[in-house]
């Protein structure tokens, strides 16, 4: 097992780490809306929360070798479901053709109050 870490994602925020590659598989954690520069949350709307959401997926991605092309599934943690169209309409820009299986659940909280959290699992080639 190889724990992938990149300063291009936020740090955990608890006891565990950014992602872990088993195999040729990444589990990478969930990423909540923060700037991994300052650790703050980046915006206040659902669209500019799940923008950087998918950013930070994206820098996990990039570290472990991989992109969105790679994603098998994803776990979308929603605030309010009432935002689920919206967040879709982010989500789906980070996805070019493939799609990958996916479950999307509204909490109760989420952590910093964030209004949405995604955790993906994608294979690494090669």
């Amino acid at each position: 097992m190889k724990t992938i870490a990149t300063k291009n994602a936020p740090a955990a925020i608890g006891p565990y780490v950014q992602g872990n590659v088993v195999g040729n598989l990444l589990f990478a954690s969930g990423q909540i809306p923060l700037d991994p520069a300052t650790g703050e949350m980046v915006g206040e709307t659902i669209e500019e929360q799940a923008t950087q959401v998918m950013k930070n997926v994206a820098a996990l991605l990039d570290a472990a070798g991989t992109d969105f092309d790679h994603v098998v599934k994803t776990t979308c943690f929603l605030n309010d479901m009432d935002d689920f169209a919206a967040f879709n309409e982010v989500y789906a820009r980070s996805f070019s053709g493939h799609l990958p299986a996916r479950s999307a659940v509204a909490v109760e909280k989420l952590p910093k109050g964030a209004l949405v959290e995604v955790e993906v699992i994608a294979v690494i080639e090669g």
